[in-house]
């Protein structure tokens, strides 16, 4: 079992404390330059912007992955090096991961309408609860710290805990990163825009659609909402 969402809060406030601390410290130095006051209170920033954050990786499961998957997404393997990164740089930040996963009834009693076919015996049945294509793709794994939410249906807010979850331990913003863009993606960025998140963010290089233009497009439709859309780099250089 993953580390309880307290004990991420209690380790990311003892941290938040020390630089709280040191900062107490410069200040009560007048002789210290004011550069370095500054510095100390930008990182104070960034920490605690940290402590509001969560990462949501999308649907970076096996049967949506694995080129040799019925339903796989075609061009989805070419962001699992982008994913990874994300999820690397988010775990050395303290930013909580929230891996959103799909795990259905194998008969898909509780699937969308129009994919219900897919499911029943001798069926596809794609990402059904315990099978390996639910599994997340090589290369991606949930650690100690994590949190692992499912959904049944395109958004991770729909139907599920999430915003309750990130709401009741001071999470305001929201990274999103996984497949695919104009479903899983798109859906749970406006529902997060929607329910008035103060900052979210659609890593453009870590999403994936099944054409680089339907890709764009739905890129394009966030960004037009206020969704921030930048590359794995500068994100990464935003929060160095």
């Amino acid at each position: 079992m993953v580390m309880g969402i307290t004990d991420y809060i209690s380790s990311s406030v003892s941290v938040l404390d020390g630089i709280r601390k040191a900062v107490r410290r410069v200040n009560s130095v007048p002789s210290l330059p004011q550069q370095e006051t500054l510095v100390c209170r930008e990182l104070l920033a960034m920490a605690d912007t940290r402590k509001h954050t969560a990462l949501l990786v999308v649907d970076m499961q096996k049967d949506f992955l694995d080129e040799d998957r019925p339903i796989s997404l075609e061009g989805g393997k070419a962001i699992i090096p982008s994913a990874i990164k994300a999820v690397e740089v988010a775990r050395e930040l303290g930013i909580l991961v929230v891996w959103v996963v799909r795990e259905h009834d194998p008969q898909g009693r509780d699937v969308e309408v129009f994919r219900r076919n897919f499911y029943g015996p001798g069926k596809l049945s794609p990402a059904t609860k315990g099978s390996e294509g639910a599994e997340l793709i090589d290369g991606l794994a949930i650690k100690e710290g994590d949190y692992k939410l499912v959904k049944t249906r395109f958004s991770a807010f729909f139907a599920t805990h999430l915003h309750s979850l990130l709401q009741s331990n001071g999470i305001n913003s929201v990274v999103v990163v996984g497949v695919q863009t104009p479903n899983c993606i798109r859906q749970t960025a406006f529902d997060a825009v929607s329910l008035d998140y103060q900052s979210v963010t659609v890593i453009v290089d870590a999403t994936a659609a099944a054409t680089p233009d339907i890709h764009l497009a739905n890129i394009l439709d966030m960004k037009n909402v206020g969704v921030a859309t930048p590359t794995l780099q500068k994100w990464c250089q935003s929060n160095a």
